[in-house]
C-alpha cells in the first residue's frame, strides 16, 4: 500500500502509475491510494488504505486504534481515523474521518507500525463523542478489566484532553473501577443494590469447588442465617455453546446445601435490575425492591 505523494517523493509520476493499473499490475484503491498488488485487501491493508489517504499527519483512532492495542469485545466494521488538518479530501467506504484541534504529537503513539493514537485518548475521545453513554462507560471498564491501562492513566489522559465532553462522569466511573470494580456488569450490580437499598456484595471471592479446584464467584452476600447467596453474572460471550456448558458445570460444582447460585444476563442487570433485586430479596438479601413481598 503507497500514497501517490510517496510515489512522487520517488520520482514516480501519476503516468507510470496509471500504465501500471491499466495493465493490471497495480490497483487504485482511493484517488489517493494504490497498492502494488490486486484482489481484495486483506485487514491490515484497509486500514493502512485509511491512514493513507488521510494524509501524513492522520493516524487511526477511536476502537479502530483499541482494536490494534489488543481491545477485545468491541468489534466495528467501520474504520476510524483522527485528522488533524483543514484540508478536505474524497470520503472512502467504510471509513470515518474526524478532525481534532489536540496536538497531534500528544495523541500519536509512538510504537513502530501503523500510526495510532495512544489507547487512552483513542478510547477517551470515542466515548465522549461517538458513543451511547452506556457504551461510553462500558469500554472504560473494558480496557481496564483486559488490563490495557489502569483507572489512573485514564484519569490523567482525561485532564490532558481538556475540554473532554463526559469528563465528570468518566472520572466518576473511574474511581468505582479504581476502587475495584473492574467490569460494566459489577459497575450495574452496584448500582442495582444501591437503587433498592441492598448491601453490597464481596466481589471475586475464591471458592475450591468438589474436585478442589479454585473458582473466583462475581457477587457474593453472606446472610443472616448463615447461608450464602451467590449472584454469576452472564456477557454474551457466555451464550457460546462451550463456555455456557463450563459454566453450568460451574456452577453446580460450587453449590453447596448453604450455598445458593443465582445466574443473570449482563442484559437483565442493565435493562431489568428490578427483576433480579426481586429474586435476590425472595432469596433472603435485605432490601426494599417495589413489589417484594413484606
Amino acid at each position: 500500500m503507497v500514497a501517490r505523494r510517496q510515489l512522487n517523493d520517488r520520482g514516480i509520476d501519476w503516468g507510470h502509475v496509471r500504465n501500471n493499473v491499466a495493465a493490471g499490475r497495480w490497483a487504485e484503491r482511493t484517488p489517493r491510494v494504490i497498492s502494488t498488488t490486486t484482489g481484495p485487501l486483506a485487514p491490515s491493508q484497509r486500514l493502512w488504505t485509511a491512514v493513507l489517504h488521510a494524509g501524513p499527519r492522520s493516524m487511526l483512532g477511536g476502537l479502530t486504534a483499541a482494536a490494534i492495542h489488543g481491545l477485545e469485545g468491541w468489534p466495528r466494521t467501520e474504520v476510524c481515523v483522527l485528522v488533524d488538518d483543514e484540508l478536505s479530501f474524497e470520503p472512502v467506504d467504510g471509513v470515518r474521518f474526524f478532525r481534532t484541534r489536540r496536538p497531534y504529537e500528544l495523541l500519536r503513539c509512538p510504537r513502530p507500525g501503523i500510526p495510532r493514537c495512544h489507547l487512552e485518548p483513542a478510547v477517551l475521545l470515542w466515548a465522549a463523542y461517538s458513543a451511547e453513554p452506556r457504551a461510553a462507560h462500558g469500554v472504560l471498564a473494558a480496557v481496564v478489566q483486559q488490563r490495557l491501562t489502569t483507572a489512573g492513566r485514564l484519569v490523567e489522559w482525561v485532564d490532558q484532553l481538556r475540554p473532554l465532553r463526559r469528563s465528570k462522569p468518566f472520572k466518576a466511573t473511574l474511581s468505582l473501577i479504581d476502587g475495584g470494580v473492574q467490569s460494566m456488569a459489577e459497575l450495574d450490580v452496584r448500582r442495582m443494590c444501591l437503587r433498592f437499598a441492598m448491601p453490597l456484595p464481596l466481589r471475586q471471592r475464591p471458592r475450591a469447588d468438589r474436585t478442589g479446584r479454585v473458582r473466583w464467584t462475581d457477587c457474593e452476600w453472606d446472610l443472616p442465617d448463615g447461608s450464602v447467596l451467590v449472584l454469576e453474572v452472564d456477557g454474551s460471550f457466555h451464550m457460546e455453546a462451550l463456555e455456557w456448558r463450563a459454566d453450568l458445570r460451574r456452577a453446580r460444582r460450587i453449590t453447596t446445601p448453604t450455598r445458593t447460585i443465582l445466574r443473570c444476563s449482563a442484559f437483565e442487570l442493565r435493562h431489568e435490575p428490578a427483576e433480579v433485586a426481586l429474586d435476590l430479596v425472595a432469596l433472603g438479601l435485605p432490601g426494599r425492591v417495589p413489589g417484594a413481598a413484606a
